[in-house]
């Protein structure tokens, strides 16, 4: 069955703020860690949460030492100020658009003005903001609260920040009608509103919408509300299995969304779940072949026979012939790495690629078995080349195995920040890139006679760049899973919009190199060719910038695409 995900599906700017607050706090682990009430409203992440030691607490007695966070919702001041009394260290994880709110609510009562809010009365964030009230509050739901409103000469209203839009403006005309010179703050934040706009564009397009979130999550519970009204037959649910297979039976393509709230590893697990279901129109061929694409690609096969063709095509820039015999090896050496390096260090898999993660332990076995198979055929085939060959590719095998070994004994691990390569920050993107350099344009070196150098130099920089580039990426899509298992990638470092900067630079330096190469003679011209699969690659960083395409297998063998398109190229320039 065919799955179209909401490009605004999952955590919102305030939800995953908070999450990387109290995230980050709990990886330090530097003592007791709560949060003033449950940090959102989903089950699952609150129950993650728990298993790092995170407590939520709504009751502050017998607290006096650790930190405690105040959840995206926010609080009444005067809750805010028991929580500093208690002598606790307090870090606030209020949502920023919840936090102007609260600013326009306190400001507007001190001048004698009557706050009204659109929301729901018993919400967290609602509560929150009638504290910030110096003055009477009024809270309305529906239209027909606005009648027993009393007679107010100065009133202002604003909005619960994940209220139903046209509901709120409902609300609005109703109280203008009332209260002609009522001032009117739409205070519905943008993430909100494009959720719900996206939901109403579903109407017509698919056969039912999926919206996935916390089943006491308001703002899911709206979701499937404005999917309903606008006629599409909506069903919300917490996690795959609770899938109606019976009711979905027979569709042909159903929508997917997620309420604020939820988590990538949900919605990937809900996505993967109806993918498995049979299509009405699916032919038995269709799904044989779509089988056979997502083995290629959670195997890790994928990868390697993309390393095979960017190892070809690197042979042809560098001017060092066009045997199969180098490419071969870098397709074993790259499918065993990733392959035994998950296995020593499964740590956020299971967040990031839930579906890879079940297929590999599912298969344990025989994987470990045929990575080890794979770098023994390496080295093993590295030894009728030349001993210094083997001994090479011995090397670049013992540090690829160990990235994800500890180097410092367990009884002293706490002296010292980083006991794996993987520890140290930025680490992943870089260890790997050097390992597509070493295998792909360095090994070779030791067989060749006649180096010619200035090329050879242009295709390490190429292939160091676009590796480089491609495992970035990949880190961006994984950076709430290695949240959770406190691994410091490169976006989780800087940031995923400065990580995305940096991406740019990397490509357009890329560029330039490919494209000035052959201008002043260092290279031949086939460098030009290989700036087709950079524009490939440049459209993929682009397509997940402006959330074209979503995260997930499909985009994995888009970015793979790449790398094969250059060994394409390559096999056509030698064949011309």
């Amino acid at each position: 069955m065919k799955v179209r995900l909401a490009k605004t599906a999952g955590f919102c700017m305030g939800v995953r703020r908070a999450m990387e607050i109290v995230l980050a706090e709990a990886n330090k682990k530097k003592g007791p860690l709560f949060t003033f009430g449950p940090l959102i409203h989903n089950n699952q992440v609150l129950d993650l949460l728990s298993s790092k030691g995170v407590i939520p607490v709504e009751n502050l007695d017998g607290l006096q030492t650790g930190t405690i966070v105040i959840r995206a919702h926010g609080i009444p001041p005067q809750r805010r100020q028991a929580i500093k009394d208690t002598g606790l260290t307090v870090i606030d994880a209020t949502c920023p658009k919840v936090a102007q709110v609260h600013s326009i609510i306190h400001y507007h009562t001190k001048k004698g003005y009557t706050a009204l809010i659109v929301g729901d009365k018993d919400h967290a964030e609602v509560v929150g903001l009638k504290g910030h009230s110096k003055g009477p509050v009024y809270v309305i739901q529906e239209v027909k609260d606005v009648d027993a409103l009393p007679h107010l000469d100065k009133a202002f209203v604003v909005a619960q920040t994940t209220q139903d839009e046209q509901n709120y403006h409902k609300v609005v005309y109703t109280l203008k009608e009332r209260f002609p010179d009522i001032l009117v703050f739409n205070t519905i934040c943008d993430a909100t509103h494009q959720r719900q706009k996206e939901v109403r564009s579903f109407k017509g397009q698919v056969d039912a919408l999926i919206v996935v979130g916390g089943y006491h999550s308001g703002n899911t519970q709206r979701l499937a509300q404005v999917a309903k009204k606008a006629g599409i037959p909506a069903f919300h649910v917490e996690t795959e299995k609770d899938l109606d297979k019976k009711k979905l039976f027979g569709m042909q393509l159903v929508g997917v969304t997620a309420g604020a709230s939820t988590p990538n590893w949900m919605i990937k697990n809900v996505v993967k779940e109806i993918e498995t279901m049979r299509g009405r129109k699916e032919s038995p061929f269709a799904r044989w072949i779509r089988r056979i694409f997502r083995f290629l690609v959670v195997s890790n096969l994928l990868v390697a026979s993309g390393a095979f063709c960017f190892s070809y095509a690197a042979s042809v820039l560098s001017e060092r012939g066009s045997s199969l015999m180098f490419p071969f090896l870098a397709f074993l050496y790259i499918y065993a790495m990733h392959v035994l390096n998950h296995f020593l260090d499964r740590g956020a898999s299971a967040y990031n690629d839930p579906e890879r993660s079940s297929f590999l332990i599912k298969n344990r076995r025989t994987l470990i078995i045929s990575g080890i198979a794979a770098i023994a055929t390496a080295l093993a085939l590295s030894c009728t080349i030349s001993l210094t060959t083997f001994v090479a590719l011995s090397g670049i095998s013992f540090f690829g195995i160990i990235y994800s070994l500890p180097l410092i004994p367990e009884k002293i691990q706490h002296i010292y920040p980083y006991s794996k390569i993987k520890d140290i920050p930025g680490s992943r993107s870089l260890s790997e890139s050097l390992a597509w350099v070493a295998v792909i344009t360095i090994l070779p070196l030791f067989k060749i006679d006649s180096i010619v150098w200035p090329a050879v130099i242009i295709s390490t920089l190429v292939v160091f760049l676009m590796s480089y580039t491609r495992s970035a990426l990949f880190d961006i899509f994984q950076a709430q899973g290695d949240m959770i298992v406190g691994t410091e990638t490169l976006p989780i470092t800087m940031g995923e919009r400065r990580t995305l900067v940096l991406l740019k630079s990397v490509l357009l330096t890329t560029a330039l190199v490919l494209a000035g190469g052959p201008i002043i003679g260092l290279v031949r011209p086939f460098s030009f060719v290989i700036l087709l699969p950079l524009l490939t690659l440049s459209f993929c960083l682009l397509a997940y910038e402006k959330r074209w395409l979503y995260p997930g297998i499909n985009f994995e063998a888009l970015v793979e695409g790449n790398f094969f398109l250059a060994g394409f190229l390559a096999v056509s320039w030698q064949a011309v």
